[in-house]
């Protein structure tokens, strides 16, 4: 059966088409907002997967070029790998979505939207959202929603849901929020220091729209929704869990009770043999259920005593930080280098200046071409002392360098300020928690020491939050999460920002979601931890940006031309820029309004390239003296190029202060001589003479 559900969101129509599309999928939604549409499937296998201890959700977002009238820009001319911004996307679906299915479900559940056509101002990215949301509502597989999303900007003190591309280029905020009718259960945002308050105002704003998104979701399903499969519950064999638990308990307690996590990780390895030696023959499943089982009770250890006794595996307060470092200047040879220190997690960042030709290009479905500043992340197995091949950034890893790059975005200087391209690699050197959040940290060390002007500095801090199961409204949150209070835990809450106010969030849960309550008292103790990282560690390693670059950074030299001079800079074919550049051994941006960047490695080849276009975009002024190069010789005098691209005429009679009857016995081609400018004619030749610069320069030395 075929039918359009409608509703009015955020001022625009917004439809739902279901039973048209993809009808083998569990669940099939094409939602349509304004001109932009995104087809949403929802799959899931027959039988649980075999031998695994979670639930398997996998959440494609995938760009379609054609969407936006676009030929892909490969040498294969279709769509590769997803672009670093679907990924990004991808996580923003699944971070909802994941807590409200049922955690004992193994069968594989794989959410698919496909972006099929983009009008600008109506998010694919909410539209994506929203679909996966009634995709699986409408489905039979089992799920706890819906969902509702929706962006807010904030322009001139207000808020305004699913802001059009203008408005969203006034905005002092990007704010994507999720929510279930109840709570909120994702926060994602970049902000210009926007202050706690505000942000926390915001959220409340977007939740009347998502409220009425899950109000029109379920009525959706109420009329079309299929009934939810009964599935095979992943349990535990009881009987070996009130064993191993009765054998571990408080040797685990033992085991957890330490900041190092080195020395836990082999506690708890020691253990694990130990009972295996003791049962291990005794249960046939032993094997499959032993990893998950010591994981339950390590959980249930850590979980009570943070609710119930208020302690911490380090035995920090709820809202102690760990011992904290920051350092400038490692690497001798790099532009700009900063390491920060949280525990034993540790992150280097480097810094890398180059000119803007080498900003990154970016092939996707928004109006967004290219970016000159670029944050990566790696995570090496070292970092958690485990061996594996390094494979490439997963979506784990392009996640965590993208909060950091939005968390710093608001402070970079304009190109017009410091027009250079920035890529900044944090390399995690050691992990336990927080590694996001430290590298936000690092970059802004990194950014100082190689002398980037940036507006003022940015630190990152998480926050943790862990719930009572039988009683919602006891909870306990404490700052500066590890490891392990991250992995047993019911949130992840990443706040990134200066003394002024919030740069970036991002919140994962484990729960059915955030009350306001809780996203207040994790703003606040975020921001008080935020100052004392700022004041009290970073700015001890380095308070300002340094004066001036590193000597091995690239030295660039601005400049103006006029924009009708630009064909005569680059030439044709570009064979005068080309020249230019094989002379001087600098690199030269040029812009469309006329702005010259002259990237050089010292500032005498700078110089010389910036002499050598302004002589070309110079316009010859009658009575100025030129030093020029003989190009022709003809009988009646020579021609002499005495500016880029400018050539005149030496009559035989203006070669010399006496008289001359062959050119040749005074020049030859190739020399350079001085020449004067004495006319310009009606058809705008060039006239010069050596006679006359030769007559002024005796003049001169007489004076």
């Amino acid at each position: 059966m075929y039918k359009v559900f409608k509703t009015n969101f955020a001022g625009r129509e917004l439809a739902l088409e279901i039973g048209k599309f993809a009808g083998l999928a569990n669940g099939a939604v094409m939602v349509r907002y304004g001109g932009t549409a995104v087809l949403v499937t929802a799959t899931a296998s027959e039988k649980p997967r075999e031998g695994v201890d979670f639930f398997p959700l996998s959440v494609d977002y995938e760009e379609k070029l054609y969407a936006v009238g676009k030929i892909p820009g490969s040498f294969q001319k279709r769509e590769g790998k997803p672009t670093e911004k679907a990924i990004l996307t991808s996580r923003v679906i699944d971070r909802p979505m994941r807590p409200l299915f049922p955690s004992d479900l193994r069968n594989d559940v794989t959410i698919v939207a496909t972006v099929m056509s983009v009008e600008q101002d109506n998010s694919p990215e909410i539209a994506a959202m929203i679909g996966a949301s009634a995709a699986v509502s409408i489905s039979d597989i089992p799920f706890n929603g819906p969902i509702g999303a929706v962006w807010v900007a904030l322009i001139d003190g207000e808020y305004v849901m699913n802001p059009t591309v203008e408005q969203r280029a006034k905005s002092e905020m990007v704010l994507t929020v999720a929510g279930t009718k109840e709570k909120i259960v994702m926060i994602e945002a970049g902000a210009n220091e926007v202050a706690e308050d505000v942000m926390l105002n915001a959220i409340k704003a977007a939740h009347a729209p998502i409220r009425e998104i899950c109000d029109f979701i379920n009525s959706v399903k109420a009329e079309v929704g299929k009934e939810k499969f009964t599935y095979e519950a992943h349990e535990l064999n009881h009987e070996l869990y009130d064993e191993v638990r009765n054998l571990t308990l408080e040797k685990l307690k033992v085991a957890l009770d330490t900041d190092d996590k080195t020395v836990r990780d082999k506690a708890v390895a020691v253990i694990k043999d130990e009972v295996t030696e003791l049962i291990g023959e005794k249960y046939e499943d032993f094997d499959a259920q032993i990893g998950e089982i010591i994981y339950k009770i390590q959980k249930e250890i850590v979980r009570h005593w943070l609710l119930v006794e208020h302690k911490r595996v380090d035995r920090r307060t709820l809202t102690q930080i760990r011992p904290l470092a920051a350092e400038v200047g490692l690497l001798e040879r790099v532009h700009g280098s900063g390491m920060f220190t949280r525990g034993q997690t540790q992150v280097l960042t480097v810094a890398t200046l180059g000119p803007l030709t080498e900003m990154q290009k970016l092939d996707g479905i928004d109006e967004e071409e290219g970016k000159r500043y670029m944050h990566q992340y790696n995570f090496p197995s070292y970092s958690v002392g485990e061996t594996k091949p390094s494979r490439g950034p997963g979506r784990r890893e392009i996640g965590h360098g993208a909060l950091a790059e939005k968390a710093l975005v608001p402070v970079l200087p304009s190109e017009d300020e410091f027009p250079y391209a920035i890529r900044l690699v944090s390399e995690v050197l050691s992990s336990n928690g927080s590694t996001s959040q430290a590298s936000i940290c690092g970059s802004t060390l990194a950014l100082m020491d190689a002398g980037v002007p940036i507006k003022t500095p940015v630190a990152g801090i998480s926050c943790g939050l862990v719930t009572d199961e039988n009683d919602p409204d006891n909870y306990i949150t404490m700052v500066d999460i590890q490891g392990l209070e991250d992995f047993y835990g019911d949130m992840d809450f990443k706040v990134g920002g200066t003394h002024k106010g919030i740069t970036a969030i991002q919140v994962d849960i484990k729960n059915d979601g955030l009350t306001y309550e809780i996203i207040q008292k994790a703003f606040e103790q975020t921001r008080e931890a935020r100052l004392y990282i700022l004041d009290e560690v970073m700015a001890k390693a380095i308070d300002k940006p340094r004066e001036s670059l590193s000597p091995y950074a690239p030295k660039v030299i601005n400049m103006k031309i006029p924009v009708d001079k630009i064909a005569d800079v680059i030439g044709q074919r570009g064979k005068v820029i080309q020249q230019i550049v094989a002379d001087t051994g600098a690199k030269i941006d040029i812009e469309e309004d006329g702005s010259v960047f002259i990237f050089s490695e010292n500032q005498d080849a700078g110089e010389k390239a910036k002499k050598t276009i302004e002589n070309i975009v110079k316009e010859p002024e009658v009575g100025e003296t030129y030093v020029g190069k003989v190009t022709k010789i003809m009988q009646f005098g020579c021609f002499v190029e005495f500016l880029p691209g400018k050539e005149g005429l030496v009559h035989i009679s203006k070669l010399d202060t006496k008289r001359v009857e062959k050119v040749e016995d005074v020049v030859s081609e190739g020399d350079e001589i001085l020449v004067k400018l004495i006319e310009i004619d009606k058809q705008g030749r060039l006239n010069l003479s050596r006679k006359d610069a030769m007559a002024d320069l005796e003049k001169n030395k007489k004076k």
